[in-house]
């Protein structure tokens, strides 16, 4: 069947006919979004695992043939479906891309957490992995040292850079006016009121944190709190994430070079791990 000057608007109209007509019949029919019967047909040929006609595919996922037919040539023209050589339809190179990003990220977390349980118990301390959310810290996963020491930042708190050590060296390998115009832009004051909010200070200290991978921050987001971190550079030499030692700020700098040597190393690991460490 060919659509001849048919629009995506297809894709609802079709569907809201149907639910029209079946309405008016006493019965009622949830109305199915374009994204809905998009995911509909990626889905039936992701568990079928073979390429399929248009006419198969709609029958498989009961949608009217003609808003399949808009879809699939949709989502052609994007690449995410590909049109074999016989008329069938096959999950397209976009989706693969999709797919290896997604495994990456998989590989990443599960070895920075592995990295992140090991260290909390060679330090005996909470470790914390971060990246970075546009202005801010995010905290992606966290080992809970075996002291009843409190850190108020869980997984999923997002802090501003400015206040973090982590923060600082998520922006370091940025250039320096980078760093300052981001700076001007997110720095703020913390509870504390000890965190930097100077930008061109902030740019020279995240500079120099980089390049030395290490940067240490006490009582400026938290009071009584320090943070001693490292960063996790991919093969183009940025920042990806971090990962740290929090703990008590009296406590940082009674044994400094126990705690630095530990997370430098750790954040050496993951690289390693992942294959960065040859950039």
């Amino acid at each position: 069947m060919e659509l001849d000057g048919k629009t995506s608007s297809a894709v609802y109209s079709e569907d809201e006919g149907v639910a029209g007509e079946a309405a008016g019949k006493g019965a009622r029919r949830a109305r199915v979004s374009g994204i809905d019967r998009a995911l509909q047909v990626i889905d039936h040929l992701y568990e079928t695992g073979s390429p399929a006609g248009v006419y198969a595919i709609a029958k498989a996922v009961k949608a009217p043939l003609s808003t399949v037919y808009v879809i699939v040539d949709d989502l052609v023209e994007k690449n995410m479906l590909t049109r074999q050589t016989d008329g069938s339809i096959w999950l397209g190179a976009r989706l693969y891309h999709y797919g290896l990003a997604y495994a990456r990220s998989l590989d990443f977390m599960s070895i920075a957490t592995h990295e992140m349980h090991d260290l909390c118990r060679q330090a005996g301390e909470t470790v914390q992995v971060c990246g970075r959310d546009g202005d801010y810290m995010l905290v992606l996963a966290m080992a809970d040292g075996p002291s009843h020491f409190q850190v108020a930042s869980r997984v999923g708190t997002r802090v501003p850079l400015n206040w973090t050590a982590s923060g600082r060296l998520l922006v370091g390998h940025l250039a320096e006016e980078e760093r300052i115009e981001l700076f001007k832009r997110c720095a703020r004051s913390s509870p504390t009121g000890r965190a930097e909010i100077d930008p061109g200070t902030l740019s020279e200290a995240a500079g120099k944190a980089f390049e030395s991978r290490l940067s240490i921050q006490a009582g400026e987001s938290d009071y009584a709190v320090a943070c001693i971190a490292s960063p996790i550079c991919d093969r183009d030499g940025q920042c990806v994430a971090t990962i740290s030692i929090v703990l008590p700020e009296q406590k940082a700098f009674s044994d400094e070079n126990h705690y630095t040597a530990h997370v430098r190393s750790s954040a050496e690991r993951i690289e390693k791990l992942m294959g960065w460490r040859n950039r």
